[in-house]
Order: structure tokens, then C-alpha cells, then sequence
């Protein structure tokens, strides 16, 4: 469907807002005159906000009208990547990016909306399409900012991204079509039913954990490639670091399959070789550190197996209950994302500790601590 494709597109665009900074991270920390763990609370931020946005904003999918909601969402994550670009010091860089993580949680609104358009026995096709699409911005948002950042600077890159959000506000709201409210829940019950929810599904408590280590483990990863790339024999800044995310879009081709997949045979299991493949990538990090052959075989393992990892989980909890889908989405996302921003600061003190072995060992260990929570599941689950 033409709106499922519009839907994927802007999925891509709103999450990329998420990962522009990574590519940049070492120029940034030049202007600002710090090092990477003082730039890492900038970075935690997006992280935590995007969180927090899960957690306050898109559970209001449930009890308002959703496309109003998408495109407020979508014109405040505007205004804070201006805020971004015109940052005089790390506190004002800091706030803006919490506000970049809220703005940016318009992504988990469109993902139930573009569920709630299909058949139920079509959920996996369209959580794997749309989460191509949130893959694809993941990764190129790297390749673009790298590129634009290393010519025109880091905060070029986040009025362009503004100007996309201004825009994308604006198609949302003109494409479209209205969709009410699935409960008459005032705000503060709203949010206090999502402990309901938690306590009661305990298929989401282990997805949430799963999903959280391994998002841990891509963070770890992608929040110090740059300043590994540029005190190895690699060399290379943030242009090399962005052309990298390039080879993680064999995640594409990973997505539509395993949303199919995972209907059809035990996602447990699809989870478990998903994290070993994680596990797998950090090994080549590790093995392969002065290598950029090796450093490329290791991002097309990682991407491919967060991918799998990701969208097994979110097929198995759209399952859950179709009238809480936003609640269940939200819940799930705000462990995500607090396991990307422990990943984030853990992989920064692993750094300037240990160096890159460290990091290694950080991401490595993340997938694996992730398979118990895997154990004694049904196999729909």
C-alpha cells in the first residue's frame, strides 16, 4: 500500500534524527573542548529522551487522535535540532538532544499506526516493512551526517535535519488519514495502566529485557567506532565512520524475512542465533581491531543480528493485545532505549579505561546476558 511505503519513509527520517551525532561525535568533542566521556552525556541524552518520549507521549496515540498527535511530535522535534545546532556549550547540547529523543519518538506512533492499517495476519510483513525503513535511516543518518559534517560542519548537518522534520510534519498531516482514540482513559490513568500492563505480560517483560542487551550491544558499538577509527592504524574520522553504516543495510534484506519468519517457526529460537550473530560481530571487532575488512565484517554481523533480534521481538509483542498496542509499544521501547543509553555511557568509560579491547568485551557481553531471559518461553514467544 502507498501509505505503508509513506509510513516506512518517515519512519527512516525520524529515527535518523537519533544517530546524526555518532559520526561526529570526535569533531564535536573538539569544539566543545572535551573528551568522549564528557561528550557522552549529549549523546545519553537523545537516548533518555527518546525514552522518556516513549514513555509520556506515545502512550497519548491510545487516547487521542493519532495523526494530530504524530505531527505536534514531529514539529517539536524541529525546533529541537535547531536548539542542537545552535548550542553554545555541552548543558545547552545536552538539553536539546533529551529534546531531539523526544521529538523523535514520533517513529514508535507511526509503527502501531501503520499495524493498526492491516489484516492481523499481515503484522509481520508490515513490521518488518516499516522496520526496513527505521533500519535504513539508522544507518544511512550515519553516512549522511559523516559526509555532511566532515564538509560543511557538525551543525549544518542539524539544520538540514530540522528542515526535513518541518517538512515531514507537514506530510503527515496532509497523507494521512484521522484515526480516533481506542480508549476514553484520561492522561495520568493512561500511564498508570502501563504498570497494569508491565505486571500482567510477562512475555513483554522478557522482550523488553532481550531487546534492551541487545540494543546495548549496537550502541557499544557505534558510539566509539569513531574515535577507534581515528587512533588506529585505520585512520580515518567522521567521513569514514558514516560510510561504514552503509554495509549495515544488509538489515534491510534481514527485516522483511524475519518479520515472516518469526510467524511462522519459534521466535525464541530466531533470537537466540540473532544474539550468538551479535556476539559473533564484537569477536571480529576484537580480533580484527587494525583490519577495516575485519571492522566491516563485524558491522554487517551486529546490524544484521540487532535487526533480527529487534523486529522478532516487537512481531511477537503486537500479538499481545491489539487495544493496548501503543501502551505495549511504549513499554517495550523505554527498555530499548535506556539498554541503547547504558550502552552508550558503558561503551564511553570502556574506552578511556580499557580502550578498544574493552569495548569489545562491553558489547560481547551485553549479547550474551540477554539469552536467559530466552529460556523455558512457549514457542510463539
Amino acid at each position: 500500500m502507498p501509505i505503508i511505503l509513506f509510513l516506512t519513509v518517515a519512519a527512516a527520517f525520524s529515527v535518523a534524527n537519533l544517530y546524526y551525532a555518532q559520526p561526529l561525535a570526535e569533531m564535536m568533542a573538539h569544539d566543545f573542548a572535551t573528551t568522549a566521556g564528557g561528550l557522552s552525556s549529549a549523546l545519553v541524552g537523545t537516548q533518555l529522551g527518546y525514552a522518556a518520549g516513549m514513555l509520556l507521549l506515545v502512550p497519548l496515540g491510545d487516547v487521542r487522535e493519532r495523526r494530530g498527535v504524530m505531527v505536534v511530535t514531529a514539529f517539536g522535534g524541529s525546533l529541537a535540532l535547531l536548539g542542537f545546532a545552535a548550542a553554545p556549550n555541552l548543558i545547552a547540547l545536552t538539553i536539546a538532544s533529551v529534546a531531539i529523543g523526544l521529538g523523535a519518538s514520533v517513529t514508535q506512533m507511526i509503527l502501531p499506526f501503520a499495524v493498526g492499517l492491516a489484516p492481523p495476519e499481515q503484522r509481520g510483513r508490515i513490521v518488518g516493512d516499516v522496520m526496513g525503513g527505521v533500519l535504513a535511516g539508522i544507518l544511512l543518518s550515519r553516512t549522511a551526517s559523516g559526509m555532511l559534517g566532515a564538509l560543511l560542519g557538525w551543525r549544518t548537518v542539524f539544520v538540514a535535519a530540522a528542515v526535513v522534520m518541518a517538512l515531514l510534519a507537514i506530510a503527515l498531516r496532509v497523507m494521512l488519514p484521522a484515526s480516533p482514540a481506542t480508549t476514553k482513559l484520561t492522561y495520568r490513568p493512561l500511564i498508570g495502566s502501563m504498570w497494569s500492563i508491565v505486571k500482567r505480560e510477562r512475555v513483554l517483560r522478557r522482550r523488553t529485557v532481550v531487546g534492551a542487551l541487545g540494543f546495548a550491544a549496537f550502541m557499544t558499538f557505534w558510539s566509539t567506532i569513531v574515535y577507534h577509527l581515528a587512533h588506529s592504524s585505520i585512520g580515518g574520522g567522521s567521513r569514514l565512520a558514516g560510510m561504514l553504516g552503509i554495509l549495515g543495510l544488509t538489515g534491510i534484506v534481514v527485516a522483511p524475512i524475519v518479520g515472516r519468519l518469526a510467524m511462522r517457526t519459534s521466535p525464541a529460537r530466531i533470537n537466540v542465533i540473532a544474539l550468538l550473530v551479535i556476539a559473533a560481530g564484537f569477536v571480529a571487532f576484537w580480533l580484527g581491531a587494525e583490519s577495516l575488512i575485519a571492522i566491516c565484517a563485524g558491522i554487517v554481523l551486529l546490524d544484521a543480528g540487532c535487526q533480527a533480534n529487534h523486529l522478532t521481538n516487537q512481531t511477537v509483542i503486537f500479538g499481545l493485545a491489539p487495544e493496548e498496542r501503543n501502551r505495549i509499544n511504549a513499554v517495550y521501547m523505554v527498555g530499548y532505549f535506556l539498554g541503547g543509553a547504558l550502552g552508550t555511557a558503558a561503551a564511553a568509560q570502556a574506552w578511556e579505561r580499557g580502550g578498544w579491547p574493552a569495548v569489545c568485551a562491553v558489547g560481547a557481553a551485553c549479547a550474551v546476558l540477554a539469552l536467559p531471559a530466552l529460556r523455558r518461553q512457549p514457542s510463539f514467544t
